[in-house]
């Protein structure tokens, strides 16, 4: 059964194109083209991902992500002009998955939903069910996480890397193996995607409850989980 994804972009063109090759690719494709019509198909269907161009009429690629985030976890992958970093900066703190810039290779592309598909789709969780640590508990199997009880409210890729920092918490973990084992490619020069991600969950840890537990950078080396004030792992 082909896998049915949602490309919401204006060019028409482009979503056509893109329709026949991903469709020999094994994915059945619908397409919208514009902002508005994209959260109400969006709504209706059940789509295992979305491909999210930044620029829409109506109502634009970013606000489509934000209000798509408030009852979907839908993996998006997001579209952006070359070189735009902030739109793509924007875009993954409101909730995007992983991004591409335009103009961009198909191959790449399905690469890229592959791999995120792939996360998403896992069943079996690559470490214990359930970890705790000082406070914090990742439950695997619900995709569930929680600081002093409080849910922390992560996208599917946030969760993906708080899983895998908890895994091995107080060991530091290096950019490029995260990159790789959470978006499932390789670390790009300039590529900031992880830092953003991390900083999205570092700011619901301390919402949650500050003081408690930190995701500290380590320079030249990577990020480690770690307990604050003396608490250690539970």
């Amino acid at each position: 059964m082909n896998c049915p994804v949602l490309i919401i972009d204006d060019d028409a063109e482009l979503t056509d194109m893109l329709g026949e090759y991903l469709g020999a690719e094994g994915f059945a494709v619908s397409a919208v083209h514009d902002g508005l019509e994209a959260l109400r198909v969006a709504g209706q269907g059940h789509y295992a991902l979305a491909v999210l161009d930044i620029m829409l009429p109506g109502l634009g690629g970013l606000e489509v992500l934000r209000q798509l985030r408030q009852t979907s976890m839908m993996p998006v992958l997001m579209l952006t002009a070359r070189g735009s970093d902030l739109d793509r900066i924007v875009g993954l703190e409101l909730g995007a998955d992983d991004y591409m810039p335009k103009p961009f290779n198909p191959r790449e592309l399905v690469a890229r939903m592959r791999a995120i598909l792939r996360r998403f789709e896992a069943r079996e969780p690559a470490r214990p069910a359930f970890s705790g640590f000082a406070g914090l508990e990742v439950d695997s199997t619900r995709f569930v996480a929680r600081l002093a009880g409080v849910p922390l409210g992560l996208t599917g890729t946030e969760f993906r890397i708080l899983e895998t920092l908890a895994g091995e918490a107080q060991q530091i973990h290096r950019r490029d193996a995260l990159t790789q084992a959470v978006l499932g490619r390789r670390l790009l020069n300039q590529d900031r995607s992880i830092d953003t991600h991390i900083s999205n969950i570092r700011r619901k840890l301390s919402a949650a409850a500050p003081g408690m537990v930190d995701i500290k950078a380590i320079r030249g080396q990577g990020y480690v989980l770690v307990a604050l004030g003396g608490k250690g792992a539970v």
